[in-house]
């Protein structure tokens, strides 16, 4: 007859014997997680929501330059254009005019003219139409000539008429600069030569003309 010990050891061996077959069914299907010994034998659950974007990194140090590219192939040569915008020109003149001037000096000034001049680089054109007499007994010369401001003309050259003219004097002078302009005729004496007796305007009717013109 068993004792009751050994009768207790055999029930808990038959016990544990349908327990250990169980686990060896299950041990065939599983798999085990590689990251189990550092886990534990927990399960990993769902993913989490994703998270902020980082702010934005500090700039990068800046490359060294390139090498310069090849020069491109020469253009076609341009057509060179010059425009000039300047105003239309306007006529700009004036005439002092005298009646019965009889003005008999034989030296200094006879008669003059204001005039307003435009422009710097024009030309003035001046004209006197009078009578011009010159009397002596002996060879004489008596020169009528304009002036600009006091001065004779330098561009180019003097406007004068000298001896006994039934014509005017007329010419150009350039160089004189814009603005108010002194034009006066004047009486003198020739190189050279003795004064006479000079009469300016007799019984006629004296003109200064002065007239702006392009160059």
């Amino acid at each position: 007859m068993m004792s009751p010990l050994i009768a207790r050891l055999l029930l808990l061996v038959c016990l544990a014997l349908p327990l250990y077959g169980v686990e060896k069914v299950r041990n065939r299907g599983y798999r085990k997680d590689p990251d189990a010994d550092k886990f534990g034998s927990c399960m990993q659950g769902p993913a989490g929501t994703s998270g902020r974007e980082g702010n934005p990194g500090a700039n990068g140090i800046p490359g060294t330059p390139g090498i310069p590219g090849r020069d491109g192939p020469k253009g076609e040569k341009g057509e060179c254009i010059n425009e000039i915008f300047e105003e239309p020109w306007r006529p700009n003149y004036k005439q002092c005019a005298w009646n019965s001037l009889n003005y008999g000096i034989d030296l200094g000034k006879v008669a003059d003219c204001t005039f307003t001049k435009l422009r710097t680089d024009s030309a003035l054109r001046v004209l006197f139409s009078g009578s011009l007499r010159l009397k002596c007994k002996n060879a004489c010369c008596q020169r009528w000539y304009f002036t600009f401001n006091g001065a004779e003309c330098a561009g180019p050259l003097p406007i004068e008429s000298i001896i006994y003219l039934d014509q005017g004097i007329e010419g150009l002078c350039e160089g004189v600069k814009a603005g108010l302009v002194d034009v006066a005729v004047w009486v003198g004496t020739c190189a050279d030569y003795p004064r006479g007796d000079a009469s300016t305007g007799w019984n006629s009717v004296s003109r200064v003309i002065i007239e702006e013109l392009p160059k």
